[in-house]
């Protein structure tokens, strides 16, 4: 069968999933639960391989094989989950948190990159399971950034208060960019054969974010005035289409972020063109069709996320390693935040449940995995580990994601019930009842 016809099954099978979830419970995320029954479901077909009670592993296997994670993700669908998502963010709100936003998707990112590698190369080194300094950097640099696509589909439905989630839904947005930057930075270093000096990795990395923020306000101006320039509002729609498309691939050929364009041309088009350039009635489908393509694709990632357990061969040090990880990856983020809001808290007063909403809901997705499973097959083999570069970040990015998603994802309504009970003390109110105090 062709992959086309693999695509087609796992879509239908991931929408069904979500129909049973929201006959079930209007509570469970679809997102967790896809991810949940695909994690579940590969499980079993291994430990039945295992087993020898039936082989239908191994036809699993040579499904996930054959369909490209990197190049779906990473190539394909990533510009319209993340033009989707910058077409809610709303510019007057944004603009109110520019500061912290700017801060938390450049130095967070950035320092939580270098902290993971130092802390992660030193662990590793104590446990003699030794890893070349600049590959655990590059781990660190894929798997810093929170994934917008997790980000969005969980908090959104949450409803945490506004400015909070633009916090958050605004720094997974643009983090994302600029972690492929820095990611792809690393890896040119690590295998592109770059010198390793300061004023080439700058130049790397300022190539690939100017660039791709430029080119996203290229692509918003032509956007905007080809749809004003039409009252046909199917066409209004269709012509959205041309940019997370053509747009985005035209800016991965230019070499540069094709993440950064999509988000700056999504924020455009949902604040400018919105208003100025649509028709009253493409207006009101403008985000029906939008939030439908990301429900529908978010769907099929998260399915893929669950089932990418058959893609990984786990030994014991590679196990260590991963459950090391989750903590380390905790702790830096952690670090990387509250060093930045240390500074901001002086002047401004912050919901007492940001930092935690911040480093808790700072959730891992697909986008990491994708960027793992890029690392090169021929990468170095890790004597001590018994596997090489790539398998072994597979294996860990594999289990932050799911602990990401599954435990942290489950678990931050709390949170965000709580940060909404402190918003509305903060305003004169006793609790939700509305008492004044």
């Amino acid at each position: 069968m062709s992959i086309y016809t693999y695509i087609c099954f796992l879509s239908t099978i991931s929408i069904l999933i979500g129909f049973v979830t929201q006959k079930i419970s209007d509570r469970i995320q679809y997102t967790i639960a896809v991810t949940a029954t695909a994690t579940v479901s590969s499980l079993v077909l291994l430990m039945a391989g295992s087993a020898n009670l039936f082989h239908l592993d191994d036809i699993a296997q040579n499904v996930m094989q054959r369909i490209d994670f990197k190049g779906f993700l990473l190539n394909g669908i990533l510009g319209f989950l993340l033009f989707a998502g910058a077409l809610g963010i709303k510019l007057p709100v944004l603009k109110s948190q520019k500061l912290e936003i700017t801060i938390l998707a450049l130095f967070s990112t950035l320092a939580s990159t270098f902290f993971i590698a130092i802390l992660f190369y030193g662990i590793s080194h104590l446990l003699s399971l030794h890893i070349d300094f600049i590959y655990c950097v590059l781990f660190g640099a894929l798997i810093s950034p929170t994934d917008p696509i997790a980000v969005l589909a969980i908090i959104k439905n949450l409803k945490a208060p506004k400015k909070l989630s633009m916090k958050v839904e605004g720094e997974s947005l643009f983090n994302d960019g600029v972690g492929l930057v820095i990611f792809t930075t690393i890896f040119a270093v690590a295998f592109g054969g770059h010198e390793p000096s300061a004023t080439g990795i700058a130049k790397l990395f300022l190539t690939e974010a100017v660039g791709g923020i430029l080119f996203g306000l290229i692509l918003g101006v032509i956007a905007h005035f080809l749809i004003s320039a039409t009252d046909d509002g199917s066409l209004e729609i269709l012509l959205t289409l041309t940019i997370p498309t053509a747009g985005f691939m035209l800016a991965n050929l230019l070499h540069v972020s094709g993440a950064l364009a999509m988000v700056v041309a999504g924020i455009m088009i949902g604040n400018w063109t919105r208003h100025t350039g649509f028709s009253e009635q493409s207006q009101h489908y403008l985000d029906h069709f939008w939030k439908m393509i990301d429900h529908f694709l978010n769907s099929l990632l998260f399915l893929l996320i669950g089932s990418a357990m058959l893609l990984v061969n786990f030994t014991s040090q590679a196990i260590i390693l991963s459950i090391i990880a989750i903590p380390v990856c905790l702790i830096c983020r952690y670090v990387s935040v509250w060093i930045p809001f240390k500074f901001l808290s002086m002047k401004t007063v912050y919901n007492p449940y940001t930092l935690r909403i911040l480093t808790w809901g700072g959730l891992r997705g697909g986008l990491s995995l994708a960027m793992a499973l890029s690392i090169p097959t021929t990468s170095v083999f890790l004597e001590n580990i018994g596997m090489n570069v790539r398998d072994l970040f597979i294996i860990v990015t594999y289990s932050v994601v799911l602990f990401s998603i599954l435990v942290q994802g489950t678990t931050i309504e709390a949170m965000i019930r709580k940060s909404k009970e402190a918003t509305l003390q903060r305003r004169g109110y006793v609790g939700l009842g509305g008492n004044k105090s």
